[in-house]
């Protein structure tokens, strides 16, 4: 899952208390889902045959660093640059006829019983919807070769009897292989598993927020930037732990200067709702200026989903001062349209927020 980032202080990543039950405004989504199979093709062709792979195709591959993609949020990046004989780009790749390379230089590997092929077969297929068998053999392998791989494999398989891909759906079963992968919080498991464990709890039915909490934190001390904004969110409305502003604003903070807009959101509508209008306007209107969710999702590794709800927060709240005049200069024609980009960004957010407004709550 590649090098955890260092551990952050205790208030904010760890804690135990008395849940307050109630609406909690991260837990009304469904895991999103995501997958690409285009940084696989990438891992393979860098692990064992750049030129053999691309030798037929005259694509230049683009190098960049890391191999531990094997996650829900792979880096989807454009990784391969065509060109002509003059080394001039020409025109897109052929996606299957690289898919179909890939399949003869894995076919090969496992031949000889290369655990680490099993795994790059099982995760691409996966991507193309048909891999469960082959993170089945990861993880049932006990070829020490094979041990480093079981926790990436096991997020996979969880994913697929999530989502119903290739087997029966079953939360059930998603939740015990996401276990597997999470490993008790080891830094050096799945903290992709980790986090998506306590957005899991977090959706499932009946919740349990008190697990939420528990699997937000250990990923969090493993360095999630996901789970640091959601953290940020149970504390500050008591959800799975007591009630804490004060951990809530250190989650929030920290996670906002590590650029998760969904806690910088949260942000905004904090500083709103004590009346610092100024201060709540300036931060606003600098989240309001990101139109590229996206590229947001893939710079911070967070849920395109929450990026949006964090953006339509900070979104409305500008356009609530700019109506008022509160922290801002009063400008009812901007008012309106940034009214209208939250309703775009996620009607849901803006509902409620219209909603909260309406009764005299903001």
């Amino acid at each position: 899952m590649g090098a955890a980032l260092p551990v952050l202080p205790v208030l904010c990543c760890r804690g135990g208390g008395a849940a307050a039950e109630g609406e909690m405004k991260l837990s009304s989504e469904a895991l999103p889902q995501r997958r690409s199979s285009e940084p696989v093709l990438q891992t393979i062709s860098r692990t064992f045959s750049d030129s053999e792979l691309n030798k037929q195709q005259g694509a230049e591959i683009v190098p960049q660093s890391g191999v531990e993609s094997f996650s829900l949020h792979l880096k989807e990046k454009k990784m391969y640059r065509p060109h002509d004989c003059r080394g001039k780009h020409a025109g897109n790749y052929s996606h299957t006829a690289l898919f179909a390379r890939a399949e003869e230089l894995l076919a090969k590997r496992i031949i000889d019983g290369d655990p680490l092929a099993y795994f790059l077969q099982g995760q691409l297929y996966f991507e193309e919807e048909k891999g469960v068998e082959y993170m089945k053999i990861i993880i049932n392998s006990n070829s020490p070769k094979a041990r480093h791989l079981k926790y990436a494999a096991a997020y996979n398989l969880g994913r697929s009897y999530f989502e119903g891909c290739g087997v029966k759906h079953s939360d059930k079963e998603a939740e015990r292989l996401w276990i597997i992968a999470a490993d008790h919080g080891n830094p050096k498991a799945s903290v992709k598993a980790q986090s998506t464990l306590g957005m899991f709890y977090s959706t499932s039915n009946p919740k349990d927020l008190k697990k939420a909490f528990f699997w937000h934190s250990e990923a969090c001390g493993n360095g999630s930037l996901e789970s640091q904004g959601i953290l940020g969110v149970m504390y500050l409305y008591g959800q799975g732990i007591r009630q804490n502003t004060k951990a809530a604003l250190e989650c929030l903070k920290e996670a906002a200067e590590r650029g998760n807009i969904y806690a910088q959101g949260h942000l905004v509508e904090y500083y709103y709702k004590r009346k610092f209008y100024t201060k709540a306007a300036a931060f606003a209107r600098r989240i309001a200026e990101n139109d590229n969710i996206d590229m947001l999702a893939k710079i911070t590794d967070c849920l395109p989903v929450y990026i949006a709800k964090g953006v339509a927060m900070a979104t409305f709240y500008l356009a609530r001062c700019l109506q008022l005049g509160v922290g801002i200069q009063q400008d009812q024609a901007a008012a309106k349209n940034y009214y209208s980009r939250a309703c775009l960004l996620d009607p849901d957010v803006a509902s409620d927020l219209e909603l909260a407004a309406n009764h005299g709550r903001i």
